[in-house]
């Protein structure tokens, strides 16, 4: 009943998870992967910008994966409203993302590869947290639910489980 709605939340979340953190980890191949090509050739002195840019080109594969494949099962508002939505929360994160690698490089000294790089992923967990709460409240949710309906969603279980018992021998 109850219990069994608990565990279709739990495992839906699980998936959600799941199918997130696999983006993820692409997301952050391709951001490092930029990142370090960039402070290693053409900007080596600009890790604030190459962060910038390597962000960006990772935000744009994010938008395509997690559209497509996290939260393809969602009730999706108009595109162009949730790209403004999903470009607005990655433009936050990266922010974040971005300013902690400045403050470690910049104010803390924190300067050579293995903190640079340290940093770069530090930051980019920081912006992953305030990302996967926003595109699930945010960005890819659900059309809410009225009353009714989500009366209706907690009563089925109840339902099917007395049609279940109306069907067995006396």
């Amino acid at each position: 009943m109850i219990g069994a709605r608990l565990i279709e939340l739990v495992r839906s979340l699980w998936r959600e998870l799941a199918k997130f953190g696999v983006i993820g980890v692409v997301n952050i191949i391709i951001d490092m992967g930029l990142y370090n090509l960039l402070i290693a050739g053409p900007m080596p002195t600009k890790v604030t910008a190459a962060k910038i840019i390597s962000g960006s080109v990772a935000t744009l594969f994010a938008w395509v994966g997690n559209r497509y494949w996290t939260f393809r099962h969602r009730r999706n508002r108009p595109v162009h409203h949730e790209v403004v939505l999903f470009f607005g929360v990655n433009g936050v994160a990266l922010a974040v993302s971005v300013l902690w690698v400045a403050f470690a490089h910049y104010v803390l000294g924190l300067d050579g590869k293995f903190w640079l790089n340290f940093n770069a992923m530090f930051g980019i967990g920081l912006g992953t947290i305030i990302r996967f709460w926003a595109y699930k409240q945010l960005v890819f949710r659900n059309e809410p639910l009225t009353e009714e309906t989500a009366g209706q969603a907690l009563a089925e279980p109840l339902q099917r489980e007395d049609a279940r018992q109306s069907d067995r021998p006396a």
